[in-house]
């Protein structure tokens, strides 16, 4: 049996001619570049490529890759994602949605398919308001965010994206932000290299609606001190000279402390591939929110049985017990059957 060797691409095989309709200025372009960029390097072709997404901002994203695609309903992108992976394990699949689509009305479908480790890369761009409908609080929007629809501020507490997935037992999870197209390339690269379900959180800015929500961990001045790269089996520091560390007190819980007066040794090792999320998740709760010295990177990245496999197998163990059931002739037998 031979096999047609994957054809060299550029960015531009990968994009579509399809007008990019997003306000001028919005991180959803240097995302929209990053994955396109990316694409060509990931040794996959176009015609076994899917993106789907739900309903908001984020959910255009189909229309401009020249690659299958379906703009699906508001949440259910990775319930319909789900199908199609578990299916077509041939085919890389991708789910891009928005803080609102996948933690509003998705939230029950994103969870679920986090948890059954379905092998799909979600791209969740956060940018902590509604953007399509311009401009009302969203699930990740901070409590007494003054909006549309919360004229007196939010007084509900909000997700954290990474937190939330990790508690669902996902088996990779990062995230990375829309200033730094490098970092967002590395990630998307994981993502696609895991055996799994990959979920990357992206801080993504709004300039219409919620412009510079994470510009005191992002812009480019303050981001040395503000970013805490991490990194597998490195000791996790961060500032202009690594002069700021991270240590983890005899409790459990974790601090940033100045390495010359905590010592290099006590710094926390990054362990991405530790099977107890414990670790994990108490990086994530690092920053109460993206005004605190916050950690991007991939936060856990563990092996588990993919979902879609395991389906197949279980398939093929029904047929070997039972034999190749006649699907017309059940659909033909009447409005009851007998079930042996």
């Amino acid at each position: 049996m031979t096999t047609t060797a994957i054809p060299v691409t550029t960015r531009k095989d990968w994009t579509s001619d399809q007008e990019v309709r997003w306000c001028p200025g919005c991180g959803d372009y240097s995302i929209l570049a990053a994955l396109q960029m990316l694409l060509p390097e990931l040794g996959v072709r176009r015609e076994s490529t899917v993106f789907l997404s739900g309903i908001g901002c984020a959910a255009r994203f189909p229309y401009y890759m020249n690659t299958y695609g379906l703009h699906s309903i508001h949440g259910r992108a990775p319930a319909i994602a789900t199908g199609l992976a578990s299916t077509r394990p041939d085919l890389d699949v991708w789910v891009v949605t928005g803080d609102g689509d996948a933690l509003s009305i998705g939230g029950n479908h994103l969870i679920h398919a986090l948890r059954r480790n379905v092998r799909l890369r979600i791209l969740m761009f956060n940018n902590q308001i509604y953007g399509l409908t311009k401009g009302q609080y969203s699930p990740t929007s901070e409590v007494a965010k003054v909006t549309k629809s919360t004229p007196f501020g939010s007084v509900d507490s909000p997700f954290n994206p990474v937190s939330l997935a990790i508690g669902a037992e996902a088996t990779f999870v990062a995230r990375t932000h829309d200033m730094d197209r490098a970092h967002m390339q590395e990630m998307f690269r994981r993502a696609h290299e895991h055996k799994g379900t990959s979920f990357v959180e992206v801080y993504q800015n709004c300039n219409v609606f919620n412009d510079g929500a994470f510009e005191k961990i992002t812009g480019r001045e303050v981001r040395s001190s503000m970013l805490i790269p991490l990194v597998h089996g490195q000791p996790i520091r961060f500032g202009a000279d690594n002069e700021r560390g991270v240590v983890q007190r005899s409790d459990g819980r974790l601090e940033i402390v100045d390495v010359a007066e905590a010592g290099e040794a006590a710094l926390l090792v990054h362990d991405e591939k530790s099977d107890d999320p414990s670790l994990a998740f108490a990086l994530s709760r690092l920053a109460s929110g993206p005004t605190e010295p916050t950690p991007v990177g991939v936060f856990r990245a563990v092996e588990r049985p993919e979902y879609g496999e395991e389906l197949s197998r279980q398939i093929v163990r029904a047929q070997e017990q039972r034999g190749a059931g006649d699907l017309g002739a059940l659909l033909r037998s009447g409005s009851s059957w007998t079930v042996e």
